[in-house]
C-alpha cells in the first residue's frame, strides 16, 4: 500500500497539508475546529475513570485533537496523560497528533481559569515582574524555559502571552500583562514568544504561541472582567483604541501564528457591541484585512457553548448574541474568520452548520488548513510521544529553578521608606515576621514569636482585594478595593510604634499605599517571591534594581476618575511607574520628596 505523503517527512509542511486535507471527512475537519480542556484527574472529584472517559469520548469520538491541559502536580504526570491520548489519537482512521496546550504553569497565583502553577517546575514573578526588569533578554529567557518544560510534558501551544495594557488599575487580569506601558509591553511579548519559538521560525523544538487578548482586554469597565458574565462591557473613554493594538501589531509582523480575542463587547466605538468573536469589523475588517493576519485566529473559551471546570459551569459568553442559536453563533464566528473554539466540543452542531448551508465547506477547509500546517510545522506527526524520564529530569531541573529564582529576586521594586538605612538587616537581627515563614527558610537572623521580643518586624501583604458573592467563578478573579482595609492599616501603625516595620507588598493589582507608607521603615513591592527570596533580600543578598511596570494610585478616588483606556490616567499617584532602583540611603527622598533630617 503506497504511504500517504502527509506522513513523507521529506515534504514540506505545506505540501504535506495539501494531501492530507482532501482525504478528511467533514466530522474529521470538525474535530479540528475545537479546543477544549483535557483535565487530569483531580481532588475535586475528577476520577481517572471518570477523566478517562471524557478524553475518550473527545479523542476518539468527536475526534478532537486540540486540548488545553488542566490540572496535574508534576511534569511526569503530565507528560504521561498527554502520551496516553496521543496513543489514543494514534489510532484514530488518519491518526491526526493531539496538540496540547497549557495557559500558565511558572506563576504564584494558580487558577483553572487563567493558569494552574505545577511547584516543581520553575517558579518566576508574573509578567508584570518581567516588566519590572524591563529587560528583553530576560523575557526571552522565561519563554525559552517555558519551551524547555512545555517540550518535556509534550505541551506544544502556550496559551498567551498576554500583550494587553495594564491601563485600568482595578483589573483582575492585569498581572498577567508586561505592564502599562506600551513600549514596554510591545518588546517584552516580542521577546517572550522568540524565547517560545527557539529560533527564527516554528519547528520540531517550538512552542506556538497565542497571542491574546486580540484587539487588547485591558480596558475593562470598572475594572470588572468580561470573564465574569456579569460584566460584558470593554470602553473605551478616552478613544485608544489603537494604543491598545500597537503590541498586538507588532508580534503579527514578527510572524506570531495563533491570536486569540476576547470575550469582551466593545461599547461606544465603531465596533459592533458584540463579544469580539463574532465582531466582524475587528476580525474580519481589522485582524484578517487591515493587520493583514494569516495564521490561526481562536475564541477565548466558551463564547458559544457551555464547558465544567472544577466543578463550575462556565458559558456561553456570547455577548450581544445570546439570542441567536449554538448553529448561528458557530456560523457568524466562522463567516468573520475565527478558525477555532476554545472551550467547546461542538462538533455534531458544526457539521450541521455546514450541511444546512450555513457555512460553505471551502470555509471549514481553510481553518483546517491552517490547522493542519501548525501542527506540522511543529513536527507532531514524527514527535507526538514525549519521554517520561526526560519529562522528569526537566521538571525538576535546578538550572531552570535558578532562573526562575533570579527573576523573582531581580523584580522587586524598592521604594523607598521611613528609615533610611534600615535595610539590608544586619544578621543575628531579632525578626518577627508575619506573611513570611521564616522557619521554613535560611537566614542569619534570629526568629522571634512577639513584637515585644523583636529589633525588627517583617511583614509581607498581598495587594487588597474583597470576596465577590455573586461572582459565578468564586474568588478566582480578586476585584475590589486597592486600598487596604482599615485593620490592616491600624495593624501596621501599631507596630511601628513599637518598632521599625519592612513592609513587602505583593502588587498582583497596582496597591493604594498611602496609608501605609508612613508606617514603613523601608517597602518593597514584589510580583510574586518565595519566602526565601525575601529573606536573601531582607539580608541584602542582591541589590535592588527594577522599576515599578505600572504607577500606584494615590486613591481609590483617583482610580474610579479614571479612564479604563488610557494609561497613566490616575490623579497625582503616589508612586510612578518606573520609580525604584534606589539607594538605601536615599529612601526618604523617594517616598517623601525630602533628604534624610530635613
Amino acid at each position: 500500500m503506497t504511504t500517504p505523503d502527509y506522513l513523507d517527512r521529506a515534504l514540506t509542511p505545506e505540501q504535506r497539508t495539501a494531501d492530507l486535507l482532501p482525504r478528511m471527512t467533514l466530522e474529521e475537519k470538525a474535530g479540528l475546529l475545537f479546543h477544549p480542556q483535557s483535565e487530569l484527574p483531580s481532588s475535586v472529584g475528577f476520577s481517572v475513570e471518570r477523566a478517562d472517559e471524557v478524553a475518550r469520548g473527545d479523542v476518539s469520538g468527536k475526534l478532537i485533537s486540540h486540548f488545553n491541559v488542566l490540572n496535574g502536580t508534576s511534569a511526569v504526570e503530565v507528560a504521561a496523560w498527554t502520551n496516553r491520548l496521543q496513543e489514543w489519537a494514534a489510532d484514530t482512521r488518519l491518526g491526526i497528533p493531539i496538540t496540547f496546550s497549557s495557559d500558565p504553569r511558572n506563576g504564584y497565583r494558580s487558577t483553572p481559569f487563567t493558569g494552574q502553577s505545577i511547584d516543581e517546575l520553575s517558579k518566576w514573578p508574573e509578567p508584570t515582574g518581567l516588566g519590572a526588569i524591563g529587560d528583553p533578554d530576560r523575557a526571552q529567557e522565561f519563554g525559552d524555559t517555558v519551551r524547555r518544560e512545555f517540550l518535556a510534558m509534550g505541551i506544544r501551544v502556550y496559551l498567551g502571552p498576554m500583550a494587553d495594557l495594564y491601563t485600568e488599575p482595578r483589573w483582575s487580569r492585569g498581572f498577567g500583562t508586561f505592564g502599562e506601558d506600551v513600549r514596554v509591553v510591545s518588546e517584552l511579548t516580542r521577546a517572550f514568544i522568540a524565547g517560545l519559538r527557539g529560533g527564527p521560525a516554528l519547528g520540531a523544538g517550538s512552542v506556538a504561541a497565542v497571542l491574546k487578548h486580540f484587539p487588547g482586554g485591558g480596558p475593562q469597565k470598572d475594572g470588572n472582567d468580561a470573564v465574569d458574565s456579569r460584566f460584558p462591557d470593554q470602553v473605551y473613554p478616552g478613544g485608544r483604541q489603537e494604543l491598545h493594538l500597537q503590541p498586538f501589531v507588532d508580534a503579527i509582523a514578527g510572524g506570531v501564528t495563533q491570536v486569540m480575542t476576547y470575550y469582551g463587547r466593545p461599547v461606544g466605538t465603531d465596533w459592533e457591541e458584540v463579544g469580539f468573536a463574532f465582531n466582524a469589523p475587528v476580525v474580519r475588517d481589522l485582524l484578517r484585512g487591515r493587520l493583514g493576519y494569516r495564521g490561526i485566529v481562536m475564541s477565548d473559551w466558551n463564547v458559544v457553548g457551555t464547558a465544567t471546570i472544577e466543578g463550575t459551569t462556565f458559558g456561553p459568553n456570547a455577548y450581544g448574541v445570546e439570542d441567536l442559536t449554538i448553529e448561528e453563533r458557530l456560523a457568524r464566528a466562522i463567516t468573520n474568520g475565527i478558525d477555532q473554539f476554545g472551550g467547546d466540543t461542538l462538533t455534531e452542531e458544526l457539521t450541521r452548520v455546514v450541511r444546512d448551508g450555513l457555512v460553505p465547506e471551502d470555509r471549514i477547509d481553510a481553518s483546517v488548513e491552517r490547522l493542519l500546517l501548525e501542527k506540522f510545522r511543529l513536527g507532531l506527526f514524527e514527535n507526538r510521544f514525549v519521554d517520561l524520564d526526560h519529562a522528569r529530569a526537566v521538571g525538576s531541573d535546578p538550572d531552570l529553578a535558578a532562573k526562575g529564582v533570579r527573576a523573582q529576586t531581580d523584580a522587586m521594586v524598592f521604594l523607598g521608606g521611613e528609615r533610611p538605612g534600615t535595610l539590608p538587616l544586619p544578621a543575628l537581627t531579632r525578626v518577627y515576621a508575619e506573611g513570611v515563614d521564616l522557619s521554613r527558610t535560611e537566614h542569619d537572623f534570629v526568629p522571634v514569636d512577639s513584637p515585644a521580643d523583636a529589633d525588627v518586624a517583617l511583614v509581607q501583604l498581598d495587594s487588597p482585594w474583597q470576596s465577590d458573592p455573586g461572582s459565578p467563578l468564586g474568588d478566582y478573579f480578586r476585584t475590589g478595593s486597592l486600598e487596604f482595609p482599615e485593620e490592616t492599616v491600624a495593624h501596621l501603625r501599631e507596630l511601628a510604634e513599637r518598632l521599625p516595620v519592612v513592609l513587602f507588598v505583593y502588587l498582583e493589582r497596582p496597591a493604594v499605599l498611602t496609608a501605609l507608607a508612613p508606617t514603613a521603615a523601608a517597602i518593597v513591592g514584589h510580583f510574586g517571591a518565595s519566602d526565601q527570596v525575601i529573606v536573601d533580600a531582607v539580608a541584602g543578598g542582591a541589590p535592588f534594581t527594577a522599576t515599578l511596570p505600572f504607577d500606584l494610585p494615590r486613591s481609590m478616588a483617583a482610580v474610579e476618575a479614571s479612564r479604563e483606556d488610557v494609561p497613566f490616567d490616575t490623579a497625582d499617584p503616589l508612586f510612578l511607574a518606573g520609580d525604584g532602583s534606589v539607594p538605601y540611603a536615599d529612601a526618604a527622598v523617594a517616598l517623601s520628596g525630602t533628604e534624610p533630617g530635613e
